[in-house]
């Protein structure tokens, strides 16, 4: 009998853990449920500037501070993004208006900001700092009214709604500078449906805020800290005078509404934008044209090599077939191992170990798991899986280090453990030198660098030994034709089989493809949006693959064609050509839409730029690489060779 109690005892516990994991929206995110009067917490993320691209937390200015600081534990995402979540004296509670209220101190002592205080928030006013709050895990936003060109009669009905992630910290009249001191809250609820004899429950959906700036003798308060405001049209702003103290009151007002939004989809709101239809329509472009041109690379490719493969397959012609050109003619050769091949083999395991990473992460992000609302998650998606794709980084480039005659297998699985990683985490650590000097949040802590540090040696080191050791002792891939001993003269080559040449013209296909995604991206990166287009990402992520592995294959087929065999660096070199697209689209980016010009943000965004060409050229180099080895293997297998 109490067998059978503990067996029905587990039953029901599993179905409680299903009914839980239903109600889910994010995996991991469960909505909060507040009563009537139920405090809502509004926390401060952290300050931000698409200028200066230094995020800063937000007790490094001035605010008004609660009695106590508690800063949220943060995951390894959140840390790198410069994230610091920290409580605020806001008090909100669920249904509650409030008309105005002082934030902090007495209305008849006012907030006094010192003249170095004073300089700093003028400064970062200067700089077009926005502050980042959130109430229940939801970002606050601005919104922004404007009329769509649209005709006459429809402008006066409708207007177009955007919204700005967080507010503005102040802004700039020629060269006074007014600070955003009184914030009202615009917060949504939707009323959830409940039984007649319980209390209704309400779901937070939407948190919106209108700045404004009101000088501190038009702040009429009185003694219970409660204040009016004044007409919008007779007040003045809050000016901030860096050369002298400031005396300025910090308020606010909370105004609730009721809002048909469910919480499943409260963060839609955030993540409209005005030109989906043009992405969809760019994407389709893309679409058709790369695999309109894929198609005829590949008929023309094929028929090719039907009519190579039978004309040297006849039987009768052999005598003229040994006078002709052509890539038959190097097959004694087009299998000899290259120069430096343990650092060939270990670039490609990296390429192999960020192709894993990179189709995971969109794929996961795609099914919805890696929302916006799960702060930090991707990034520390991408950070765990990069370490534990090792083992499959190391499988390949130790099967390829022993097809290509390498012995030293300990030290090629250290090179490819170290070689790409040890070039990141050098660029990452000299920023960081730089951002620290900044006393910005965006300086990635020591502890959280020894972290990833043991991360690297701990996790990513073993398991690339591991995969190495595995891939080593396989047999080596089997190459159809046997390698000559002595190497044949190679001929001399025409303009356009030049090596930059040949990167010029490989990487334009699959850069065409993809640098209208490329734009969101760095609009992501840069500009402080939110980037959730993972669909749209996982398509182009599949046309990038197409593309790079034809582009390669032709050009192995021309350079084979000239009777060069010297192809292995250089399709890991010429399939990479879209980075060097990737690269100049990226000045181009920097000169035409940031507003940078100082140079410690001028520095970031090359040092970053340079880690993400440098991961793309891995990437398509390592796909590149493989399409090409997988196509000599095919083409000389399908010959009969003497």
């Amino acid at each position: 009998l109490s067998f059978l109690q503990e067996r029905l005892r587990y039953v029901l516990v599993l179905l409680l853990l299903l009914h839980c994991t239903e109600s889910f929206y994010v995996p991991g995110v469960a909505p909060i449920n507040f009563h009537r009067n139920d405090p809502v917490e509004i926390k401060a993320v952290k300050l931000t500037s698409s200028r200066t691209q230094l995020p800063y937390e937000y007790y490094s200015l001035p605010f008004c501070q609660p009695s106590k600081i508690t800063y949220k534990a943060e995951n390894l995402g959140e840390v790198l993004r410069g994230d610091r979540i920290v409580n605020t004296p806001f008090q909100v509670s669920m249904n509650v208006e409030k008309k105005c209220e002082v934030l902090c101190n007495f209305p008849n002592k006012p907030v006094i900001l010192t003249v170095e205080q004073s300089k700093l928030m003028a400064e970062r006013i200067r700089e077009d700092y926005y502050v980042h709050l959130i109430a229940d895990n939801l970002p606050v936003a601005t919104r922004l009214e404007f009329y769509s060109n649209r005709e006459e009669e429809e402008k006066k009905k409708e207007k177009d709604v955007q919204f700005e992630h967080g507010y503005r910290l102040g802004f700039m009249d020629g060269n006074k500078f007014y600070l955003h001191n009184h914030l009202s809250f615009i917060l949504y609820y939707h009323r959830e449906d409940v039984e007649e004899s319980q209390e209704h429950t309400y779901r937070v959906v939407r948190f919106e805020v209108v700045p404004q700036s009101i000088k501190l003798e038009d702040l009429k308060a009185d003694e219970k800290s409660m204040c009016t405001l004044p007409e919008a049209t007779g007040s003045a702003p809050q000016e901030i005078d860096p050369t002298k103290e400031n005396k300025l009151l910090f308020t606010y007002s909370v105004h609730w509404e009721e809002s048909d939004i469910k919480w499943a989809s409260r963060w839609d709101t955030y993540l409209t934008m005005s030109d989906v239809q043009i992405h969809w329509f760019s994407i389709i472009n893309s679409v058709v044209v790369v695999f309109f041109l894929s198609g005829i690379l590949s008929m023309i490719i094929i028929r090719t090599l039907r009519k190579d493969i039978a004309n040297y397959n006849k039987e009768d012609d052999i005598e003229d077939t040994m006078e002709e050109s052509g890539w038959k003619l190097v097959h004694g050769d087009v299998f000899r191992p290259p120069q430096y091949p343990m650092i060939l083999s270990s670039l490609l395991g990296s390429g192999i170990q960020l192709f894993c990473m990179i189709l995971i992460v969109i794929f996961v992000a795609m099914l919805g798991m890696l929302s916006p609302s799960s702060r930090g998650a991707l990034m520390t998606t991408a950070c765990f899986l990069f370490m534990f794709m090792g083992v499959f980084g190391g499988f390949f480039a130790g099967r390829l280090y022993r097809t290509l005659k390498g012995h030293r297998w300990k030290k090629g699985a250290f090179c490819t453990a170290t070689l790409y990683p040890g070039v990141v985490f050098g660029i990452c650590f000299v920023l960081n030198c730089f951002i620290w000097g900044k006393h910005s949040s965006g300086a990635v802590p020591f502890p959280t660098m020894v972290a990833l540090l043991c991360m690297w040696f701990g996790i990513s080191l073993p398991l690339v030994y591991l995969g190495y050791y595995f891939g080593f002792r396989k047999q080596p891939y089997d190459n159809p034709v046997r390698t000559n001993q002595i190497p044949r003269q190679i001929p001399e080559q025409r303009w356009y089989m030049n090596k930059f040449v040949g990167i010029l013209m490989a990487g334009i296909l699959p850069f065409g493809a993809m640098f209208i995604e490329l734009f969101f991206i760095f609009s992501a990166i840069w500009e402080n949006q939110f980037y959730y287009l993972f669909g749209f990402l996982f398509l182009v992520f599949i046309i990038l693959v197409v593309s790079c592995s034809q582009i390669s294959i032709v050009m192995v087929y021309f350079q084979l064609c000239a009777e060069d065999y010297r192809w292995w660096w250089r399709t890991f070199l010429v399939s990479g050509g879209s980075a060097f697209y990737v690269l100049i689209y990226a000045v181009f980016y920097f000169v035409n839409k940031l507003d940078i010009v100082e140079f410690i943000p001028s520095l970031l965004y090359f040092g970053y730029t340079a880690l993400m060409v440098l991961s793309f050229w891995l990437l398509t180099g390592t796909i590149g690489f493989y399409a090409a080895y997988m196509f000599v293997r095919k083409i000389y297998a399908a010959v009969k060779i003497d």
